[in-house]
């Protein structure tokens, strides 16, 4: 009786404080300092970044909406299908490998990255994103179309299998000979861990 009671009650602090955790969202802005963001910066200036992005560019062009539509219906297609030529070659490029790479030894800081071209098309990425197409959403419309040097950071968010509070950084990628906007980023960390890792004031 004494160890049922023992057991429902650790359950119950256990709940009670994963529920306190989940209201208190840490502060994205105050936690992906300039410093952190440079770092982000320094690897998205590895050779390969900007040869994809710069490689799809010049595959793609400028691509209507119609076409756009088509490759991310398609993508959300391949999701549930056997079959994923699109998401299969995504995921297999040279961008893609070395993103995962990057995501696999922050140990867990970053839960996912990805990269986009100037339509807003995924170019690499680290797993598979719900859609390829990010041109309609914060992360891709408050940072390419703002220029080489423009940044966003989104709010947090709760990740509830998780049990973390993610936020993302979102860039433009620039072409390192022109200095131009080329495509943009989307950095997505694990801010209790991020946290956990920032010095103290002590």
């Amino acid at each position: 009786m004494n160890r049922w009671f023992a057991s429902l009650s650790a359950a119950f602090i256990s709940l009670t404080s994963t529920a306190a955790y989940a209201e208190t969202a840490p502060d994205p802005k105050a936690l992906i300092t300039p410093d952190v963001i440079e770092h982000v910066v320094t690897w998205l200036e590895n050779p390969i970044v900007a040869l994809s992005i710069n490689a799809q560019n010049k595959l793609r062009g400028t691509l209507s909406q119609a076409d756009i539509d088509a490759l991310d219906g398609q993508w959300v297609k391949e999701r549930e299908a056997d079959d994923k030529p699109l998401i299969s070659a995504t995921l297999s490029a040279p961008l893609s490998i070395y993103l995962l790479r990057v995501q696999a030894g922050s140990l867990g800081l970053h839960p996912e990255i990805f990269v986009m071209d100037a339509n807003g098309l995924n170019v690499g990425q680290s797993a598979i994103t719900g859609d390829y197409w990010q041109g309609d959403e914060a992360k891709f419309q408050k940072t390419f179309p703002n220029g080489p040097d423009a940044i966003f950071i989104d709010e947090a968010e709760w990740d509830e299998d998780l049990k973390i509070w993610r936020a993302q950084l979102n860039v433009t990628v620039k072409d390192p000979e022109s200095g131009k906007a080329i495509g943009a980023a989307t950095v997505e960390f694990n801010l209790n861990e991020l946290q956990r890792r920032q010095p103290t004031n002590s």
